[in-house]
């Protein structure tokens, strides 16, 4: 396995990918066609900020299983290419926080007291104790947009500055509101009116591009100040700059643009507006904290242990995926079963989870089943990662739902499909420690084991058919390893489940369905 580390970082990130047995090659500063070259070979990318992987470099790699960046914004990886190719993305938002909520705070007292502007002007050989009088921080309203962990670390030291905290953040809860004095307003209106000082702690998405515009200037308070260490492109930089130009907003402290480096802004003409160049997570401690979480989340993704701070995988904990590891494996495999019994397209996918699995992490039970119904009839790769993606562009829509209801097992999970044929459904459960089964398909109850080669016959129940079969397969030597078979009752249709040794030639799987009382047969390969 190799990783190519495509931007500067520490040592310490080699050392825990070698230590690993991952193979790894360092090449900062490479160019579109150098890395279209380098990323042919790669299992693993980390980058930092510096590194576009654009669709176009994605599509060139082959080989290519994950991509760690080693910060919190991935708006320089094209995710969305990435996921329809099947690679994770990770990034580590542990890392930085406590620099990127430092530096925030650095920001504000500069621009509360001009820091910036007053050294220029001493060094410039000035004396101007008027020109920079400035305002304290003690009693001030602080509005801070979007409460992760950035933003929560940045109102526990504006609390400390016995500021008044507010924000706004739709997905917050009390008892974090609580933990860290911050006062919740209902709407972003509300922050904007109060706050005498804003920053912005959110990434950059299609929800939160130009998050801040004129429209949102025109709500505050005349004379307001503004922080961004989150991501350029949040606000509105012309609407800023007229702003700025007005009044409106006194002064902006800016870490982050919408280009970078910025090219011709008219903001950096302004005194009002203080910059920095991308330093939120640019200190040794931070830098030291990002390679390790990198390195150690590329080396467990490649390893098979899991993949930690996934942004375009269901979230699960490294706990949950082992203890969830016997039903991805059910899950995949009653996927691939539904899709090789069936002749005809997928309209809708249901399903249902029952027992004590209705309670865990259901998401990644449900990908991996899409997976297992995706494989058979995809000729590009498919996995955790792209099968939903994949399924949606199918038009194939889903529906989960759990039950409380009692069952014969302690964990159930029944699927179905329909298809402009019908519909279809099977059950399947774990049992022991890690033995897959269907006990239910169609409504016929069933033992069957999920091993790689299966025969599944549709007929009617009728004297000698199964000795027919077991006669034809005899004759090719292969041996029939297990069997179920199931009836509603006698003489009515049924089903056989036949676990066998090999995979038989076509002309034996022909006289097998012109049996009489087989009315379907298929093989199923897992």
């Amino acid at each position: 396995m190799l990783v190519l580390i495509a931007d500067d970082l520490p040592d310490v990130c080699n050392e825990i990918l070698q230590n690993a047995g991952v193979e790894v090659l360092k090449k900062t500063g490479l160019k579109p066609p150098e890395l279209d070259a380098v990323i042919k070979m790669c299992d693993g990318v980390i980058v930092r900020s510096n590194t576009k992987l654009t669709a176009p470099v994605l599509e060139k790699s082959e080989k290519l299983k994950a991509i760690c960046r080693a910060g919190v914004g991935v708006d320089n990886i094209d995710v969305p290419a990435a996921t329809k190719k099947g690679i994770v993305v990770m990034n580590t938002p542990a890392g930085n926080i406590i620099s990127t909520a430092e530096h925030t705070i650095a920001l504000l007292c500069s621009l509360s007291r001009f820091v910036p502007q007053a050294c220029a002007s001493v060094k410039e050989g000035k004396w101007e104790k008027k020109k920079f009088t400035g305002q304290q921080l003690t009693g001030k309203t602080f509005g801070i947009i979007g409460l992760g962990r950035v933003g929560r670390q940045v109102a526990k030291r504006a609390a400390a500055l016995e500021m008044k905290v507010i924000g706004y953040d739709p997905f917050i809860t009390t008892e974090i509101s609580s933990q860290y004095n911050i006062h919740i307003v209902k709407n972003l209106r509300d922050l904007l009116a109060q706050a005498d000082y804003i920053t912005i702690h959110v990434t950059l998405n299609k929800e939160t591009k130009n998050l801040i515009t004129s429209k949102e200037f025109s709500l505050m308070k005349k004379g307001v100040q503004i922080i961004n260490c989150a991501r350029g492109g949040v606000i509105c930089e012309e609407d800023l700059y007229n702003a700025i130009k007005t009044g409106q907003v006194a002064g902006a402290a800016l870490d982050v643009f919408e280009e970078e480096p910025p090219k011709d802004n008219k903001l950096l003409q302004l005194e009002e507006v203080i910059a920095t160049p991308h330093l939120g997570a640019s200190t040794e401690e931070a830098q030291y904290a990002v390679a390790i979480e990198a390195a150690e989340q590329m080396a467990a993704a490649l390893t098979g242990k899991g993949y930690k701070n996934a942004v375009n995988l269901s979230p699960y904990s490294p706990e949950e995926y082992a203890s969830l590891k016997s039903y991805l494996a059910l899950a995949e495999k009653m996927g691939s079963f539904l899709t090789q019994i069936n002749n005809a397209g997928i309209q809708t996918l249901d399903i249902v989870y029952t027992g004590e699995i209705s309670h865990k992490n259901i998401r990644i039970v449900t990908d991996s089943l899409i997976v297992g119904l995706l494989k058979p009839s995809l000729e590009e790769g498919v996995n955790l990662v792209s099968a939903p993606t994949l399924l949606a562009e199918r038009g194939i829509k889903v529906n989960v739902t759990t039950s409380s209801n009692a069952c014969d097992f302690s964990s159930l999970v029944a699927a179905k499909i329909t298809t402009s044929n019908g519909e279809t459904c099977i059950s399947g459960t774990v049992f022991g420690k890690n033995e897959p089964r269907l006990v239910d398909i169609n409504g016929y109850g069933v033992e069957a084991i999920l091993n790689e080669q299966i025969l599944v016959l549709f007929g009617r129940d009728k004297p000698g058919f199964i000795g027919q079969v077991g006669s034809l397969l005899g004759n090719k030597n292969i041996n029939i390893a297990h069997m179920t078979f199931g009836r509603k009752e006698v003489g009515g249709n049924t089903i056989s489940i036949l676990n066998i040794d090999a995979v038989p030639p076509q002309d034996c799987l022909n006289e097998i369905k012109q049996l009489n009382h087989i009315d379907a047969a298929f093989l199923v390969q897992l």
